[in-house]
């Protein structure tokens, strides 16, 4: 019995299962004459194996063989089996009876198997044959009544009724020195002898010339002839005996050519040239013709020719002992070949799949195949149907292809294999999700920018092929301060660039947050999401607000902004007034950290108030931060000033003033000098109608709303400020004056527990927006 194991030749190891396919029980049977014409209606199949038409061609019918010649056709539209080539009875099985050829009828999904059979019937298309023309025969007329004479047996290609059915001897003139005489073989077969019946006479009658006729039992009958000469020669009277009327031999099919095989030994008690014994092969018919030889003087026969036992298992054939007289005596000779295994199995391929879809089921049958072995008992004949179905799941993401070998092994000593190799292709299914290179996708874009600009892109891969890995770019819908996100960002379909829709304004949006889909262009396509980030970077766009002088109760006087970055209630922000000069003249929102007076103002508040504030998270445990606030309550500019500096030297600055500084202090020389000239301008306008006012103790006070912008945008404050802020007690009787440029800073920085000093680019902008406030106050 062959085995067979299969090997798949890839990195990814996937085992396939070879299952033996057990053919149904349905099997169906015909009997057709030779010679049909091809078309010609074999049977019904359908109505046969109770099959309906719908079945035959949703199954996939087909007839599988392992023959490299199909003589029948399936007609899966009519359910008929038809001639497909030329059946010759002979050509086909020979002198075999009944003469049959077997195949399978397949059906897939579920997978059936009918073996049918068809029956080959003779009809009588040969007519018996002879190999000689002429049969020669030297006979002495001495020869014994009842000699016997070999004769060539006819061959007629037929079988049953339509094979060789007699023979006829008959002579040109009168003659009865012979008769007939047929003998039948144990294997069916004839042969004949002709006897002497009568003396010959050689002065009478030197030669006889006489025919012998091979008959058919066909209708119209055949008939062969071949002519017999007969030379009577004179005085020999003993014929040659064998010692055994039949020798046995067995031979292997491996056998070189010369091997001897046996001897056959006939004995003349004649003497000289008539007791001389020749030997030969039988003019009979014989399969041995040209596998095998004699020695003519020994008797010993040995091999001719390459043996095959896979077409002929034994050999009979008739050896013929001959003296110099012309006398004659025969013996059988029968061979049996054994056989060695000289023939690895054959695989046929009856289907093969691919390329497979990687989502197909475990257990999918890729293929089918056939396995024969020529050999004998052991070293193999089989003849065995086998599945290959896949055993694990496939994934052409992993492994796109596979190249499966089967090998197939008889049990011969030694045993012979064969290998065949498939190579199984995977088709891609849309099996994979886009997956983007980051979790979250951030970038930066400064305000006022160009519509249009591309801000950064984004990048999602898909490992499936084709029409299933093509990636388009999406914006998912959502509101940006109850504005939806299209109307500030767009993104590219085909490659992902994300673009600004409009020109940012960093004091009203500070960061836009979006999500971009990533989709797939499969049926039905798959998608994933990311998150994608845009801080908006502040532009110096906005001139200081002006702050006033006096205020009432409730007065915002600045506002102290801190973020967390944490989430949850781990970054819910409390503030609260740590230390104060005063605490009943400023108050700190809980939630919202700004800075409100809560009281009036008056002369007996001091010039110069600081404030610390402390921020705290709800984490655990809690973080915080503080800040400190310095505030100046002065009647003048000049007093003012004198305070800030005071605040200035309350700190140890770096003294090592740079570029910028200089650059800074110059500027707000420049815009404190222009302010004053136009303050003094609208006080003169303004002093007659204020002068009634004044006595009435209506203060008039110009109100501007305070405009503040969160600390360091949306960082968490990394260091502890100071906010200076200055108020007069009476603004209206404040002299204005020409200020000369300062040469500190005047914004001071406590650090509670850290660095103090800012660099010197951060005090020169300080100095400036603070300065900047002053010189617009009216």
């Amino acid at each position: 019995m062959a085995s067979l194991r299969s090997i798949c030749t890839n990195d990814v190891v996937v085992f396939f299962l070879m299952s033996f396919f057990i053919q149904s029980d349905a099997q169906i049977r015909y009997s057709i004459p030779e010679e049909m014409r091809k078309g010609s209606l074999i049977g019904n199949v359908a109505q046969d194996l109770g099959l309906d038409l719908k079945r035959l061609r949703s199954g996939r019918a087909r007839i599988v063989t392992g023959e490299n010649v199909q003589y029948a056709e399936l007609k899966t539209d009519k359910g008929t089996l038809v001639v497909n080539e030329r059946i010759d009875r002979e050509q086909l099985c020979g002198d075999v009876t009944p003469c049959s050829f077997t195949f399978e009828i397949l059906l897939e999904n579920p997978m059936e198997l009918h073996p049918v059979t068809i029956e080959v019937l003779d009809v009588n298309d040969n007519a018996p044959t002879f190999q000689s023309k002429h049969l020669d025969f030297e006979i002495s007329e001495s020869a014994t009544i009842g000699s016997r004479f070999v004769l060539e047996s006819a061959d007629d290609a037929d079988v049953g009724v339509n094979g060789l059915k007699d023979y006829i001897l008959t002579a040109n003139t009168a003659n009865d020195n012979f008769v007939l005489k047929q003998h039948l073989n144990p294997d069916g077969s004839r042969y004949i002898q002709m006897v002497l019946q009568n003396a010959l006479d050689r002065e009478k009658e030197p030669r006889l010339n006489l025919k012998l006729v091979a008959v058919d039992g066909g209708s119209p009958q055949r008939s062969g002839t071949v002519h017999i000469n007969i030379v009577v020669l004179d005085a020999n009277d003993n014929a040659p005996v064998f010692n055994q009327s039949i020798y046995k031999a067995t031979v292997s099919e491996s056998s070189s050519k010369g091997t001897d095989i046996l001897t056959v030994n006939a004995t003349d008690i004649d003497v000289d040239a008539n007791g001389q014994v020749s030997y030969s092969f039988s003019k009979s018919k014989t399969s041995a013709a040209g596998f095998f030889e004699i020695q003519p003087s020994t008797g010993v026969i040995f091999v001719a020719k390459e043996i095959d036992f896979e077409k002929d298992k034994k050999f009979e054939f008739w050896i013929e002992a001959k003296d110099h007289g012309g006398l004659t005596d025969t013996c059988k000779v029968e061979i049996d070949i054994i056989d060695v295994n000289d023939n690895a199995p054959v695989i046929n391929v009856m289907s093969f799949s691919s390329p497979v879809s990687e989502d197909s089921p475990v257990g999918t049958t890729i293929g089918i195949i056939n396995v024969k072995d020529l050999d004998s008992g052991e070293n193999g004949q089989v003849r065995n149907y086998y599945a290959l179905v896949t055993n694990a799941p496939l994934d052409r993401e992993s492994v796109s292809e596979f190249n499966i070998t089967v090998i197939a092994s008889d049990s011969g000593k030694p045993p012979l294999s064969v290998k065949k190799t498939f190579n199984l292709k995977i088709s891609d299914v849309n099996d994979n999700a886009p997956v983007f290179t980051r979790a979250l996708y951030s970038a930066t874009i400064t305000e006022n920018n160009s519509p249009g600009l591309s801000v950064l892109s984004v990048v999602a891969k898909d490992p499936d092929e084709n029409q299933n890995a093509r990636v388009s770019y999406i914006l998912e819908e959502c509101d940006i301060g109850g504005s939806p996100v299209s109307g500030y960002i767009s993104v590219n379909s085909d490659n992902g660039v994300i673009s600004a829709a409009r020109s940012f304004d960093y004091e009203q949006t500070k960061q836009c947050l979006c999500v971009i889909k990533a989709q797939d262009g499969g049926s039905p396509p798959l998608s994933s999401n990311v998150t994608v980030k845009i801080l908006v970077q502040d532009q110096n766009d906005n001139g200081p607000q002006m702050v006033p002088r006096s205020a009432d109760v409730g007065y915002l006087v600045t506002k102290v902004v801190a973020v967390d970055v944490d989430s949850g209630q781990n970054a819910w922000l409390s503030y609260k007034l740590q230390k104060a000069a005063d605490r009943a003249l400023f108050e700190v929102g809980l939630q919202n950290g700004e800075i409100r007076t809560i009281r009036q103002v008056t002369d007996k508040d001091a010039v110069k108030q600081r404030l610390a504030v402390i921020v705290e998270d709800n984490g655990q445990p809690s973080r915080s931060a503080t800040v400190i606030v310095n505030v100046v309550v002065a009647d003048s500019f000049p007093e003012v000033m004198s305070e800030f500096t005071d605040f200035t030297h309350d700190k140890e600055y770096n003294d090592n003033l740079t570029f910028y500084l200089v650059l800074a202090l110059a500027v707000v020389s420049f815009l404190f000098i222009t302010c004053v000239v136009v303050i003094i301008s609208v006080k003169i306008y303004r002093w007659r109608q204020s002068r009634v006012l004044y006595h009435s103790n209506l203060p008039v006070i110009p109100y501007y709303p305070p405009r503040y912008s969160d600390t360091l945008g949306t960082a968490t404050l990394p260091h502890v400020y100071n906010y200076d802020t200055c108020r007069t007690t009476d603004s209206r009787k404040s002299d204005i004056k020409y200020m000369q440029p300062m040469s500190q800073s005047l914004v001071s920085v406590d650090d509670v527990g850290t660095e103090s000093a800012l660099n010197g680019q951060q005090r020169s902008t300080a100095s400036t927006l603070v300065t900047s406030h002053f010189t617009n106050c009216k």
